[in-house]
């Protein structure tokens, strides 16, 4: 993270195509990481519950707690992994709007991740929830990824 010490990224062409590089990463991740949940977890109430709870009138079996929770500690891992120097990117670049953007995609992320168990242990209620704000961060995400690319490119004054 030596680009926190940087004081001008733009100018340092390395440091920014380092970073560069690394925004490109986290959207391939971010794409890679809707494909692969949609194929192993599912992306709508229906495929989550299944998923969850299982379904008796087609003969699948809910997740086993053991999977369950391997599967949540790998999310929230690489969540925070992402999110931690996404912001700390986006915060660089960004001037406006930056404390906005960085809380509603923390709160979103948190909230994707505790509302996951929320729905295994209590209600399906909370699948909703989990859909909802799993999509929200990764849209805002993508947002930030796009804008600090377009200020990592935009001439320095």
């Amino acid at each position: 993270m030596k680009f926190t010490l940087v004081k001008n990224i733009q100018k340092d062409s390395a440091m920014s195509m380092v970073l560069k590089g690394f925004l490109v990463f986290i959207l391939f991740y971010l794409i890679a990481d809707i494909l692969v949940m949609n194929s192993s977890f599912g992306l709508s109430v229906n495929s989550i519950s299944t998923t969850l709870y299982g379904n008796e009138d087609e003969y699948i079996d809910a997740i086993n707690k053991a999977s369950f929770l391997e599967f949540w500690h790998t999310q929230i891992f690489f969540i925070m992994m992402v999110l931690l120097t996404l912001n700390a990117i986006f915060i660089r670049m960004a001037k406006r709007s930056r404390v906005i953007l960085t809380n509603i995609l923390m709160i979103s992320a948190i909230t994707s991740l505790t509302s996951l168990p929320l729905a295994y242990y209590l209600s399906d209620f909370f699948v909703n929830v989990y859909i909802t704000s799993y999509f929200i961060w990764h849209i805002l995400a993508v947002y930030m990824i796009f804008y600090s690319f377009w200020k990592l490119n935009a001439p320095s004054v």
